[in-house]
């Protein structure tokens, strides 16, 4: 009998296949939507007066002082006493002169809570203030 001799069908490749690179790249798209922790701003709770025009400042140029509507102030998520707002503000005028404290004050904060604030913003010569408010909805809009 005779030996019979095997070929080999298919020769082999160097290829690397890309077949599920697709599958891949969604799987890791998902993951990282999943994963991803978009942080806002942690104040104090508080809410906003109405206003009928606003202007949008560069984020890195504004430090947020929120006071609630039981005096506590917050200076970018940190809770502080009030004697110490010049202190820090100071501080954060040393990084960058030309700073812009962005108040956001419940509409049911005491007056004097926020004069004395903005009384000690004038000791320390910070005098590029912005008052945040919620902009009037018009007929038929929500914002």
């Amino acid at each position: 009998m005779r030996a019979k001799k095997f070929r080999r069908k298919s020769a082999a490749t160097s290829e690397i296949s890309t077949a599920s690179t697709g599958d891949i790249a969604f799987l890791l798209l998902i993951f990282f939507m999943v994963t991803t922790i978009f942080r806002k701003e942690t104040g104090l709770v508080v809410e906003l007066p109405r206003a009928e025009a606003a202007e949008k400042i560069k984020q890195e140029m504004v430090t947020n002082i929120f006071i609630n509507r039981r005096g506590q102030i917050s200076i970018d998520d940190m809770l502080v006493q009030d004697t110490n707002v010049s202190n820090l503000i100071a501080q954060k005028l040393q990084g960058n002169p030309s700073l812009v404290v962005a108040f956001k004050a419940d509409n049911a904060t005491p007056y004097k809570v926020v004069s004395d604030v903005m009384e000690e913003l004038k000791d320390v010569n910070a005098l590029r203030v912005s008052f945040n408010a919620k902009p009037d909805a018009a007929p038929g809009r929500k914002f």
